[in-house]
């Protein structure tokens, strides 16, 4: 009866298996990533401090490694997280560190403050996988009203000094400022 009592509810705290084919159980999985966190923590340290990279690791790193210290339980450490399973977890910590070696050797925010970029342009056409960024065609109901205004005596007259208008209020505004208010 004793032995009902207490293993049971701690064999069931035991995990198997993850369930994904080559991804072994860890035991010992929450203190594999406090350890993995700590080091994550340590390694960023060579990344210069404004890099969006760095902070982004340090953010998510001590976040994780908080829940991690917090939780002994790797269920709750699971659920907390919503990420994966610790095993997962663990394969990226492992992953993220291998990542911050190679991007300190890389060194992609050493460029030199005299570095040029060369712009080339030429009349090549560009290959049919390449997205361009084409706006949409306009629906028909509007290119309707659109020529049935146009279509009328000087209204392309009205509407260019519209625009022309709209246009040298937008400049004046932006090099303004205060914003330029409509006049009654």
């Amino acid at each position: 009866m004793f032995l009902r009592a207490v293993a049971r509810p701690l064999m069931a705290r035991i995990k198997q298996t993850t369930g994904i084919v080559g991804l072994d159980v860890v035991p010992n999985a929450r203190e594999v990533l406090i350890g993995l966190y700590s080091k994550t923590l340590n390694e960023i340290q060579k990344v210069p401090k404004d890099e969006g990279y760095r902070k982004a690791v340090e953010s998510f790193t001590n976040h994780r490694l908080k829940v991690c210290q917090e939780e002994e339980d790797w269920e709750k450490i699971e659920s907390r997280l919503g990420c994966g399973q610790v095993e997962e977890l663990i394969e990226e910590a492992q992953d993220e560190l291998k990542l911050i070696g190679y991007m300190i050797e890389w060194d992609p925010w050493g460029i030199p403050d005299d570095h040029e970029i060369e712009m080339v342009e030429n009349d090549a056409p560009i290959p049919k996988h390449v997205p361009q960024h084409r706006p949409l065609p306009l629906p028909k109901e509007f290119r309707d009203t659109l020529e049935a205004l146009m279509s009328q005596p000087g209204m392309t007259e009205k509407l260019e000094a519209l625009v022309s208008k709209s246009v040298k209020d937008g400049a004046a505004a932006s090099s303004s400022e205060e914003p330029s208010k409509p006049k009654p």
